[in-house]
């Protein structure tokens, strides 16, 4: 096989995503397509034919150390059994003061068995040099990629490398002040929570989010500063949407395809819910990928991923609670 020749199991995905086509079924034909191009290949469509290019940047080795350019790349640990309590995965790029901060918070709170894995996202160098200083320790897995990759895909590389049952999202302007990870893995210890997190965000019709209030018990959507989700659940759903390059509303997007029931759950299997887990002290700070962009370009963005949710979401008012 050359190196633009696609691999037999992203052969295998365009077949399949081909016959969905035929048969109209675009639901599966859009997930599919989100597997093909977390795996770093296009789909060129030409009547019932396709031909697939490769669309990600090439892994490179330097020093020993591999820095990937797809999510796919990325050996996994998905089919492993899961170990520990919960995986919390960050992303590191450009503020290595901010990293620093959760790590500590994270590791001076967190409950034992907790594994860390933080995506070098092509960062800067001063991040870079943080970065060589904090892999190894305390157990932390450090993944570097060889450019720097959107949001969502730099997620499913952290989460690629998940071992434990409970995947928590946290964002570096998160400084947790109690044992946040142990709570949210403890939410998910009912069978109908899909996804938890401190903030929740409820709809009245799916175009319009806001903040719940605090007494709410049940949410339609849990903010992506701390989320979280089984691994189960990425491995039979996911992964993330690879088109969502910044990371405003993948949140939204994310926890209503948790929280939709799949295809082979019985007709009268209890609700999927969102459950806003509050009142542990949490400081959050400066949220920098919103900060460092101008007005223009952070609505440019934010309106481009809230479109993605319109699409497959927008019809399903039956996901509300009720707000």
């Amino acid at each position: 096989m050359t190196r633009d020749t696609p691999p037999q199991d992203v052969i295998a995905l365009a077949d399949a995503r081909s016959a969905a086509r035929r048969a109209q079924d675009w639901a599966t034909a859009d997930a599919l397509l989100v597997q093909i191009e977390a795996a770093g290949w296009k789909v060129l469509d030409a009547a019932s034919l396709y031909t697939l290019e490769r669309v990600a940047p090439p892994d490179v080795e330097a020093d020993g150390v591999i820095r990937y350019g797809s999510s796919a790349s990325v050996p996994s640990r998905l089919d492993e059994p899961a170990t520990g309590a919960a995986t919390v995965i960050l992303v590191a790029t450009d503020w290595p003061d901010d990293l620093a901060r959760t790590l500590r918070a994270c590791r001076a709170s967190a409950p034992d068995g907790m594994q860390l894995v933080v995506v070098a996202n092509a960062p800067t160098e001063a991040q870079a040099a943080a970065l060589v200083e904090i892999g190894g320790e305390g157990g932390t897995e450090v993944v570097w990629t060889s450019t720097r990759l959107g949001y969502a895909t730099a997620l499913n590389i952290g989460i690629r490398r998940a071992a434990a049952q409970v995947v928590v999202v946290l964002d570096t302007s998160v400084e947790p002040q109690g044992d946040l990870i142990g709570a949210l893995a403890a939410a998910l210890d009912d069978p109908t929570v899909a996804v938890a997190g401190p903030f929740g965000l409820v709809s009245r019709d799916l175009r319009a989010f806001e903040a719940a209030p605090p007494d709410a018990t049940s949410v339609d959507a849990i903010e992506g500063y701390a989320i979280a989700f089984r691994r189960a659940d990425f491995t039979a759903r996911g992964p993330l949407d690879e088109h969502f390059t910044f990371y405003r509303n993948l949140d939204i997007w994310w926890s209503l395809v948790l929280r939709d029931q799949a295809e082979d759950d019985p007709e009268d299997a209890p609700a999927r819910r969102a459950v806003p887990v509050t009142g542990l002290p949490i400081v959050r700070h400066e949220h920098r990928g919103w900060s460092a962009l101008s007005d223009e370009e952070r609505d440019r963005q934010s309106k481009k991923n809230f479109y993605r949710v319109l699409k497959r979401f927008a019809t399903r008012r039956d996901l509300l609670t009720g707000g």
